[in-house]
């Protein structure tokens, strides 16, 4: 730790020796030019317009965090379920019903982000 604080200070030391060694060689003209200033968050001038959108100032939006509906059935048709409709809902699973080779079938879909597949 003590080898850290001393390398900061170190370079901190150069910085200002380099500073100072160019104030003193600067014309009278420059001069007035040259200044000290910490800025936090860009330069001077930067001014940041909080209200504008993509500055995380936004109303959040409402996002499902269940299976839809609409996801399970579109999932089962991908798994070649034809004619999917849901025939079941709960708060931990989502039932779609139709038919593969000829057979009545059915998948049941995880009640989560994303519909798992818990069972074919």
């Amino acid at each position: 730790m003590t080898g850290m604080l001393a390398r900061l200070g170190f370079a901190a030391l150069v910085t200002f020796a380099t500073t100072i060694g160019t104030v003193g060689t600067a014309s009278t003209a420059a001069a007035s030019d040259i200044g000290w200033g910490v800025y936090i968050g860009g330069g001077p001038g930067y001014e940041r317009d909080r209200h504008r959108p993509g500055w995380g100032h936004e109303p959040r939006r409402h996002r499902p965090q269940g299976c839809s509906p609409r996801r399970a059935v579109e999932e089962a048709r991908w798994s070649g379920l034809r004619q999917a409709r849901v025939d079941n809902v709960t708060p931990r699973r989502v039932v779609v019903a139709g038919f593969r080779h000829g057979k009545f079938d059915r998948m049941v879909f995880a009640n989560a982000r994303g519909c798992p597949v818990i069972r074919y």
